[in-house]
């Protein structure tokens, strides 16, 4: 299959893996954005192949992980409501809130559904109009131009009992706040192939230039990540803070702008609260304030809904990199993917989930 089969050539990961451990003269940490990244290293094995001196530590990029415990909480506060239908992708079911999840709302009676996309919300919302359809739009700058699709459609055809829960977040400034706090270990960058292919790379060379730091665009196969690895060691050994795009068959300088204008046109930028990180400055997506009347959270009233994150969750050290999940005392233990303390466990991106999956649980 053409672009898929030849990125998991083994002779050409062998070959890639050779050029690796002869590039490294001196210890490297480098950052995957990506937990879609996360899980092709954790299921190829490429962490432990990779020469001693390279360290590879797991960044935010799971949009379920770091949607805030107070945006699931007030997702809740609106599923358990009557005449409600509230939709969002599977992962976001499970992930737990402060006392509760979707999953349990819906067995409670609560009419909660999982959808494929958020087209698929709008025509429930069509086939209803007696009841109220919530969707939580979340992720990453990949997600959101759907998702601002979706509520732009609702708008032409006035379907006002349609709104959206949104939690979008933003990938650059993620990583200035990893790379400014004083405990950062992150000397480069394997940045997320898709995110990068709606927004291109042209805005992270003023972040490479700043912090003194490679970034590489990279796909998800094992050819592109042990690429990626590659391109990034030899910046990082030559001193060379750039950028170098790795996803050539998806990635743009300049992005999608058709994407990017539907996404303007619906959100702004704002001031979020990342999930054990906390509030990072213009860093997230808001609907705009004239299409109020499709905003959950303001036509539901919850946005005084605030909470604290439990103590025992390590998922804040995890996501900026300063520790890796099986250095959490809870993992494994009190929390499993079947009975998960934070989202970094119950998304099918997240580290520790991949770590579980994966046999990375200090036991062998």
């Amino acid at each position: 299959m053409k672009y898929l089969s030849e990125f998991r050539d083994p002779d050409l990961a062998r070959s890639l893996l050779e050029r690796i451990k002869k590039a490294v003269t001196q210890p490297w940490v480098i950052m995957e954005i990506c937990g879609g990244q996360t899980h092709s290293i954790m299921r190829h094995g490429i962490d432990q192949m990779l020469p001693k001196d390279i360290t590879l530590v797991h960044g935010p990029g799971c949009p379920v992980c770091v949607t805030p415990l107070e945006t699931i909480d007030r997702a809740l506060a609106i599923a358990a409501r009557e005449k409600v239908i509230f939709t969002s992708f599977g992962d976001m079911l499970r992930v737990p809130g402060s006392h509760d999840d979707l999953f349990r709302v819906k067995s409670r009676g609560g009419d909660v559904r999982m959808v494929y996309s958020p087209l698929e919300a709008l025509n429930i919302a069509r086939a209803n109009p007696d009841h109220e359809v919530v969707f939580l739009a979340v992720g990453f700058e990949t997600t959101a131009p759907g998702n601002a699709m979706a509520l732009k459609q609702a708008v032409a055809e006035g379907l006002t009992n349609f709104s959206e829960i949104v939690s979008h977040v933003l990938v650059p400034p993620a990583m200035e706040a990893i790379l400014s706090s004083p405990q950062n270990r992150v000397q480069g960058f394997l940045a997320a192939g898709h995110v990068c292919a709606i927004t291109g790379w042209e805005e992270y060379e003023p972040i490479a230039e700043k912090y003194g730091v490679p970034i590489v665009p990279t796909g998800f196969e094992s050819v592109d990540i042990l690429d990626g690895i590659l391109k990034t060691i030899e910046l990082l050994e030559d001193g060379r803070p750039a950028v170098a795009n790795q996803y050539l068959r998806a990635v743009r300088k300049q992005g999608n702008p058709a994407a990017q204008a539907v996404v303007d046109e619906v959100y702004e930028v704002c001031d979020k609260k990342w999930r054990g990180i906390g509030t990072i400055p213009m860093s997230g997506m808001r609907i705009r304030d004239e299409l109020a009347a499709f905003d959950a959270e303001r036509k539901f009233d919850v946005t005084g809904i605030t909470t604290k994150e439990p103590a025992v969750c390590i998922a804040g050290e995890i996501l900026q990199g300063l520790k890796k999940p099986d250095e959490c005392p809870a993992f494994g233990k009190e929390c499993t993917p079947m009975n998960p303390l934070g989202a970094t466990m119950v998304s099918s991106e997240g580290a520790c989930a991949a770590y579980h999956k994966y046999t990375r649980k200090g036991l062998l």
